[in-house]
């Protein structure tokens, strides 16, 4: 097995049209969770891949699991409940990153926030040559928060951990401790993915991805993103810092492009590319997301992919990529002026 996931994934509603959720009519289904996200990309790429959860057991339940199973992913460890319900979550057609974008979560109390070290095969989830996790699921209840801490523990059996720090302040306003409970299972991963927008509201941090580095000292590799700008990547022993612009895009909206990103870079880790492949792959399923209005995309195909990520610096720094790009028989319509 390649990779493992875990963590909560919701049915997602749609709306057909813009507009503000109380005017909106009607809504289309779809999926979206930040590990199963990674899950269903790596998997479309030819990874062996396995995604642990719990979803209820309802109808949004069995689209979940039949979904994400359609995708190539194991849902085999997906445990049902009789008692708790699928999460389900609405949002507007807009970017988030606007007054007018509206999100309506639906997933307190649900299926996902009773996962424990109890109920988890913990020898199961640490089966992969990398194990994925986010702090989203830190903050959905404190048996999820101490089977995180359960799967970052010094293990014999312990694979690469990589971990996601998706800072979601909605999910820890009944707790104060939730920046400092990130910072603490980041220290604990070996791979860290962490914006340099979300260090600065989570931990106070200004001054680039050094300053990040300088509080996150303990991963053997971080990975500190900076939107449009690009990505810095450090590895402990391995020679210098290493940063790759972001290429240029023309964006359709933002949603998932953090997920695309740390499945591009872990479809890359896996097969042992060198650190500036492993930014531009991390960057290029980014763009594949952000040129797709879903939650959930395909990854780019893999030729098309690398060849991109071998592109010349020049090249590479006037790649701009639209609508379309990632179908492999579109290469043509990539501009490299």
């Amino acid at each position: 097995m390649d990779v493992v996931t875990l963590g909560e994934s919701m049915v997602t509603f749609l709306p057909t049209r813009p507009g503000r959720l109380a005017d909106v009519p009607s809504f289309e289904r779809s999926i979206g969770g930040a590990e199963s996200n990674v899950a269903c990309m790596l998997a479309a790429a030819g990874h062996s891949v396995r995604w642990i959860s719990r979803v209820g057991a309802d109808g949004f339940g069995d689209h979940l699991v039949e979904s994400i199973g359609a995708y190539g992913v194991d849902v085999s460890q997906v445990h049902r409940d009789p008692y708790r319900p699928t999460g389900v979550y609405f949002r507007t057609a807009g970017e988030r990153g606007t007054d007018a974008h509206e999100v309506a979560y639906y997933r307190a109390g649900s299926a996902a926030s009773a996962m424990s070290p109890a109920d988890v095969d913990l020898p199961t989830a640490r089966s992969a040559r990398i194990l994925h996790l986010s702090g989203i699921t830190a903050a959905l209840s404190p048996d999820c928060l101490a089977l995180l801490y359960d799967l970052t523990a010094p293990a014999p059996d312990r694979p690469l951990i990589s971990f996601d720090v998706n800072h979601r302040p909605g999910l820890w306003r009944s707790s104060e401790r939730g920046a400092e409970i990130l910072l603490d299972l980041a220290r604990r991963a070996d791979l860290v993915f962490v914006g340099a927008d979300e260090a600065r509201e989570a931990w106070g941090v200004a001054g680039g991805a050094e300053a990040v580095r300088g509080l996150l000292p303990e991963p053997e590799t971080l990975v500190v993103k900076d939107g449009e700008r690009g990505a810095t990547l450090f590895r402990r022993g391995c020679g210098p810092v290493t940063f790759v612009a972001a290429p240029h895009v023309d964006v359709v909206a933002t949603t998932g492009a953090g997920d695309a990103f740390a499945a591009g870079f872990l479809h890359a880790t896996l097969r042992d590319l060198p650190a500036p492949a492993r930014l531009r792959h991390g960057h290029l399923w980014a763009a594949a997301a952000l040129t797709t209005p879903a939650d959930l995309t395909a990854p780019p195909a893999p030729g098309h992919a690398d060849r991109l990520a071998a592109l010349d610096d020049r090249a590479w720094g006037t790649l701009r990529l639209g609508p379309g790009w990632t179908r492999a028989e579109a290469e043509e319509e990539v501009r490299t002026p």
